[in-house]
């Protein structure tokens, strides 16, 4: 890899299998998938504190009638307000006409939002500007449904340069050379591809214009593209998409750098960044929540067939650290587990540092996500801490001493509240000049 692996972000989709009526009649509310899409986005608040944005898109519609929409914000609350700002027009409907609500169909030809298929996307950024045009999903619009892209993701590639240069090298004219564009534009071109390869089969089939498109739709081939798009791509991703007429896709690096799940039921197809917030936000078990493989990619059909497959060869696994260590919520019981070992391995190294005294050592952790390594940590310190007093009590006589056999099993590591970090100050990604006065502060 030529560059280091930046940022991380989260992402969340969610598809709706059934009717809206029947969300309507079993849930009360015709914004069943976007109230699951903010309940999902809330529950990863921490991937994503500099934006977020979501995009909705309608089946089935009357050309005519728009059936993409999008919300970003760079707000400091940017959650509540793409939210607020989708929910406002239904809270104003309920008090003028609340019978409305209940018309599914006038609700997907009037309100935005009113859809089957929604995206979400945080972005935690440690460069670049956070101008709202630069927040996801990002969207490459076309006359045509099947050439329509929606695009968002948790991703950094390595090789900008070269992906860059490639784009020229077809030909293309791209006006930014950022990796969310380079991306979009790669996997396009390829969309258009697959388009026109189509169009021309069943041009010469002897089907009308009108009668071409619908056919495409049924016909395309996600994994053909994301196999050509993905040929020279260096770094960590998970990268959702959505096609104008219906299909997405959820596809991860071979090295499953980044991280992605998914669920299916006969209700909803959903996927996010992180398991926990699946299991919670659907009530399911870890074992319903599925990790989408390495290399491969969660492949969602219009008619809600859906399948995972293979786009490139899965390598060496090779999970981010960053997102094991600190990133991701310690709910995960892999994370959680993972992050105790983690604790436990780190006493030596503490030990060495305080010169094995525990009798003058305060213990004590920052931030939030630290908790489950400390435990280990703390753990481990009381291993250590048997071991000492075991020493201590078999050079004395407990009878004859009992008050100096309580002073040893008393002993025990001293764990306080110290700092607390209840403000975004990123310590961990600031150049080391900075990091001591950041600290400082927190």
């Amino acid at each position: 890899m030529s560059e280091l692996i930046k940022h991380e972000c989260g992402i969340a989709m969610v598809r709706l299998l059934k009717p809206l009526e029947y969300y309507l009649s079993k849930y009360g509310t015709p914004l069943y998938g976007l109230n699951k899409l903010h309940l999902m986005m809330q529950k990863q608040h921490n991937r994503g504190q500099d934006g977020a944005g979501m995009a909705c898109l309608k089946f089935d519609l009357e050309p005519g009638n728009k059936y993409i929409n999008r919300i970003r914000s760079n707000s400091v609350s940017s959650i509540q307000d793409i939210f607020k700002r989708a929910y406002q027009p239904f809270s104003d409907m309920a008090l003028s006409k609340p019978e409305r609500l209940n018309d599914v169909q006038w609700l997907k030809e009037n309100m935005e939002f009113s859809g089957e298929l929604f995206m979400g996307h945080l972005r935690y950024g440690t460069f670049g500007t956070n101008v709202v045009e630069n927040l996801q999903p990002m969207i490459r619009f076309n006359n045509w449904m099947t050439k329509t892209l929606v695009l968002a993701g948790n991703f950094n590639m390595t090789n900008v340069d070269e992906l860059f240069n490639l784009l020229i090298d077809m030909g293309q004219y791209p006006v930014e050379t950022s990796d969310t564009v380079t991306i979009m534009e790669k996997i396009g071109h390829f969309l258009d591809a697959e388009n026109e390869k189509l169009y021309q089969q069943f041009k010469k089939d002897g089907f009308e214009k009108r009668d071409i498109s619908p056919r495409i739709a049924d016909s395309i081939n996600i994994q053909e593209i994301l196999i050509n798009s993905s040929k020279s791509w260096d770094g960590g991703y998970a990268i959702g998409g959505m096609l104008g007429h219906g299909d997405a896709f959820l596809m991860r690096d071979p090295s499953g750098i980044r991280p992605a799940f998914y669920y299916a039921d006969d209700e909803v197809i959903v996927a996010a960044s992180e398991r926990p917030v699946i299991q919670t936000s659907f009530n399911v078990s870890q074992d319903d929540v599925k990790e989408l493989q390495p290399g491969h990619a969660l492949v969602i059909k219009k008619n809600g067939s859906y399948t995972e497959e293979a786009f490139l060869d899965p390598l060496e696994r090779k999970s981010c650290s960053f997102e094991r260590i600190y990133f991701s919520r310690g709910t995960d019981s892999d994370i959680y587990r993972e992050r105790k070992r983690l604790g436990r391995a780190l006493v030596p190294a503490v030990m060495d540092a305080i010169d094995n005294d525990l009798h003058n050592a305060v213990f004590s952790y920052i931030p939030n996500t630290a908790s489950s390594a400390f435990r280990g940590m703390i753990n481990e310190l009381h291993n250590v801490c048997d071991d000492i007093k075991h020493k201590e009590i078999s050079e004395i006589d407990p009878a004859k001493d009992s008050a100096k056999l309580q002073e040893i099993l008393s002993f025990r590591p001293r764990v306080e509240n110290i700092a607390v970090k209840d403000v975004k100050l990123r310590t961990f990604i600031t150049q080391d000049s900075q990091r001591d006065d950041l600290v400082g502060h927190v």
